[in-house]
């Protein structure tokens, strides 16, 4: 996310904040309790995005992770389409070998 982007988020958040305030001004609650409410909703927005964000942490959904994994994707398909056919026929081996081992342990 980009710095404007950012500042464009933090002043639509405060003018939602204000707006909101308006309105249940408007729907016939004083000063007070217009302030409260609207304080409660803006802490609940934002107790509710922090549980977004922690939840994306969590399952490692974040732009970072996906970047990583592209790349380590990216990384290891290249180095595949540069092995030499006895390369690849050594590789597969290898794998089906470690399968069969996996296969016989007593853990699976």
């Amino acid at each position: 996310m980009r710095r404007i982007d950012a500042l464009g988020i933090t002043l639509g958040a405060f003018a939602l904040g204000g707006i909101t305030y308006l309105v249940l001004q408007l729907a016939g609650l004083d000063n007070l309790e217009a302030g409260i409410w609207s304080q409660t909703l803006l802490i609940g927005g934002l107790v509710g995005w922090l549980l977004t964000y922690l939840f994306r942490v969590g399952t490692k959904n974040m732009t970072y992770n996906q970047q990583l994994k592209n790349y380590e994707d990216a990384v290891l398909e290249k180095r595949l389409e540069e092995m030499t056919p006895e390369e690849l026929a050594k590789l597969q081996a290898e794998i089906a070998a470690e399968k069969q081992a996996k296969g016989k342990s007593p853990e699976s």
